[in-house]
This record gives structure tokens, sequence and C-alpha cells, in this order.
């Protein structure tokens, strides 16, 4: 299958090396605003050819799936662009900047039976089956309730502290503690509270969501972009505890009784560097003929763009594209 990346950040060379080592897919092209810059990343990975436009590699027939990895603000407009041209799509997270359009991209996708996907990779990990059986077999009992946080030292960085570009941190860290949360309990939301500290630009710095699901359970949330945080995501249950290190990226997974003593200990399996799951669900999806991956349906994506629309809406934070 014929792979294309568009936008050679830094995020698309994680993603380059995972493909590198994936058997079906062939590394086509690359496409930038810069042509030196595509040029370079192709040379540098063993893309076949490199554009200076997004128009020119969604205008090669050759291509067959892109890997969308532009800032937020751009979601929408460069999968709109390559749908409309007949390509597959995998989407960096967050998928869109609201739900509108993330429901514009999904119908556009399901009129043309092409595959359109979001790259929110801890839906595709090994870890998520094994947190789901873990809590499947009660080891922990009935749970009750979770708590989940991401932080990093971000404040340089230019496209998160700009609104233009959908800064702040609830659409690039925010994202994973709420798909842990959403992972784990299964049922409708009844309740969402959320307050933020802002920036002088009008984004988020520093977040904290709490989300009260039926079944009286309640999920406690925080993403920060100003500190470094551990990590780590903690379900509870009326029998114990189970610890997931690092939610982004999972490390191992300790199960703890009431007696807070270790019972279980799970080490994730070995892998690349993570992306290659999201592709190779994609690439099932294809081959079967589905517009969506089984791990993260067109319904969950607009499930979290609906919930950040609403935790927005409780700041008053609105993006100047949208």
């Amino acid at each position: 299958m014929k792979f294309a990346i568009l936008a050679p950040g830094g995020i698309a060379h994680s993603m380059a090396k995972a493909v590198s080592e994936i058997d079906k897919i062939e590394r086509y092209a690359v496409a930038s605003r810069d042509l030196k810059r595509a040029e370079k990343f192709a040379e540098q990975w063993g893309f076949e050819k490199a554009y200076g436009s997004y128009e020119e590699l969604a205008q090669d027939p050759q291509v067959e799936f892109v890997y969308v990895a532009s800032p937020h603000s751009h979601h929408y407009e460069h999968a709109k662009l390559c749908l409309e041209h007949g390509k597959h799509v995998l989407v960096e997270k967050a998928f869109t900047v609201n739900a509108k359009q993330a429901r514009e991209l999904i119908q556009l996708s399901e009129e043309k039976g092409l595959l359109l996907a979001e790259a929110i990779w801890t839906r595709y990990m090994p870890s998520r089956r094994m947190i789901d059986e873990i809590l499947a077999c009660k080891a922990i009992g009935n749970v009750t309730s979770l708590t989940a946080n991401l932080g990093y030292v971000l404040s340089n960085v230019e496209r998160m502290q700009n609104p233009e570009l959908a800064g702040g941190a609830l659409l690039d860290l925010g994202v994973y503690p709420i798909n842990f949360a959403l992972m784990a309990f299964h049922g409708e939301i009844k309740d969402v509270h959320a307050t933020a500290i802002m920036s002088p630009k009008g984004i988020d710095w520093v977040n904290s969501i709490t989300l009260t699901f039926e079944e009286e359970r309640m999920a406690v949330l925080h993403s920060d972009m100003l500190a470094q945080t551990d990590r780590q995501g903690v379900i509870s249950g009326d029998e114990g505890y189970m610890e997931v290190q690092n939610i982004n990226n999972c490390e191992e997974i300790r199960v703890f009784g009431l007696d807070r003593k270790m019972t279980s200990r799970y080490q994730v399996p070995e892998q690349i560097n993570g992306y290659e799951y999201e592709v190779l669900s994609c690439i099932r999806a294809i081959e079967a003929g589905k517009t969506e991956c089984e791990e993260m349906p067109h319904s969950e994506i607009l499930r979290v763009m609906e919930l950040l629309d609403r935790i927005r809406g409780q700041w008053g934070m609105v993006y100047p594209c949208e």
C-alpha cells in the first residue's frame, strides 16, 4: 500500500520509523510547504517522492493512504483535501478542532467509502486490551473511580502557545486522560465539570476535568503544559486498584489488593515505537473495505470531540480557526 505523510514535523519522524518496519506499507511520498524540507525527510526515511505542496500529494493518483500530521488547526482542511482526492486518511490527534468539523469529515469518508481514522495511539496499543481483561475478570472488584494525568513542560513550544494553531493543553495532552477514562468507563457521561488556568492569549495552560458517569462512576483528569507530571492512571474498585504507568505509552500495569500490596504486574509487549498499531489497524480496515477502525470507530471520535467542545464551552475558549 502506497503510504504518504502530509506535514513532516517532529511526530512524522516517529511514524516514518514505524512504517519502515511494516511489510505492507510502501514509503511512497511526503509533502511539506517547504520542498527542501520534504526532500530531506524523504531521503532520511526512504520515501520515493517529495512534494512542495499538499495539493500535489493529494493529486498524485499513486498515493493510497495518507497520514496527516499538521497542527490541530489544519486537520480538517488537510484530511478533507485527501478524502476528496480518493485517499484513505489517518489523522493525528486531536482529530479536528471541533465536533462540527469531525462530523463533516466522517460524512465525507462514508460517502466515498474511504477509511478515516484518528491516530490516538493508546486506543490501538496492546495495553488497552490488557486493562480491559483485568477489569473484566474483576481483579479489583467493582470499579467506581479513576484518576489520570499527563503533563510535560511545553511552554517554549510555539504551536502550544498559539491560539491560531488551536494550542493549549486540552487538544494536545488532555485527550489522553480523556481517552483513558472513556476506554475504562463505557457508560454515558451524566455531568462534566472543568476548570483551567488560561494563558494571556486565551488558551489553557493547565486543566482539571471531572466526569461523572452512569452507574455511579467518576473520573478525575488533569493535563498540564507547564509542568512534568507522573503520567499515571489509577483505576479503583471495591477490592483493590490498578496503576497504569504512563497513560501516554503504557510501560507497566500493577494490580494491588485492599491491603495495598501488589498482587500482580504486567509488562507490555516489545514494540517498534507504538505507532505501528494504529497503522496495522488501518490496513486491516482498508483491506476489509471499512471506513473506520474497530479500536476507534467514528462514533467514539465524535464522542470525544463533543466532550472537548463541552469542556471548552465551560471555559469560554474559542479558537480563531473555528
